[in-house]
């Protein structure tokens, strides 16, 4: 194993999140790579919107375009076939009766880790970028710091080998993450996040609202606008 202690995998579905993920690791890793995944998503239009976001990264800052390597997509298609929810399924967004939101794709970060670290055992890298984030997770088991790092403990153990995960949206709300995409990348990367990145569970882009593009009542736009409102008004 070629082991590239400077290089990290990044978490990237094309999101606001992971837009800013990507930039955080472009400013602190010498090499970085992406990684997508496919599970029957209903707003898959987000696949197309990573590679717009990327290469928009790639020209707009030269910096970090030498920087980035290779994109992967791994295909969890099984994934959304086990999954009932508002994200896989044409059905309706509301509180499951478990408490939780049937956006909730159930073990749905614990798995893109797994694979994420795979990846990384054959590719040779061992830190791991991801949008995760506490503050703002509506609810959802998989994104709270100690099932993270329960998770990557097991990565570690499963693989022999020692994985670290970054996760720099942690403790930031969604106004957090807009000023922390300009302090990384000034209005030049908050213009690329609001305009060509994805979060819209309805995969809408027919609309563009000062936050950007969706349909600006599902969770995810709400969400963000709130978010977007916070932050263009100094908070």
């Amino acid at each position: 194993m070629n082991v590239k202690p400077h290089m990290a995998g990044v978490l990237f579905s094309g999101g606001q999140d992971s837009a800013t993920c990507l930039a955080w690791a472009l400013e602190r890793f010498d090499q970085v790579e992406t990684i997508g995944f496919t599970y029957g998503q209903r707003h898959d239009v987000e696949m197309a919107c990573r590679l717009t976001v990327r290469n928009k990264i790639a020209e707009t800052f030269p910096q970090w375009r030498s920087k980035l390597g290779d994109d992967h997509i791994i295909d969890l298609s099984g994934l959304g076939q086990i999954s009932e929810t508002s994200l896989t399924r044409d059905i309706e967004i509301e509180v499951h009766e478990t408490g939780l939101p049937t956006t909730f794709v159930p073990g749905r970060n614990l798995i893109f880790l797994n694979f994420a670290a795979a990846l990384g055992w054959r590719r040779g890298f061992s830190d791991l970028v991801a949008g995760m984030c506490e503050a703002d997770f509506s609810g959802y088991p998989d994104c709270r710091k100690e099932t993270l790092d329960a998770q990557m403990k097991a990565i570690s153990l499963g693989l022999d080998w020692s994985f670290e995960l970054h996760t720099p949206l942690m403790h930031l709300s969604k106004a957090g993450a807009w000023h922390l995409a300009e302090e990384l990348g000034g209005a030049g990367l908050v213009e690329i996040i609001r305009h060509d990145s994805h979060t819209c569970y309805m995969g809408e882009r027919g609309r563009e609202h000062d936050w950007g593009y969706g349909c600006g009542s599902c969770p995810a736009c709400e969400l963000r606008a709130k978010g977007w409102e916070s932050y263009a008004n100094g908070l």
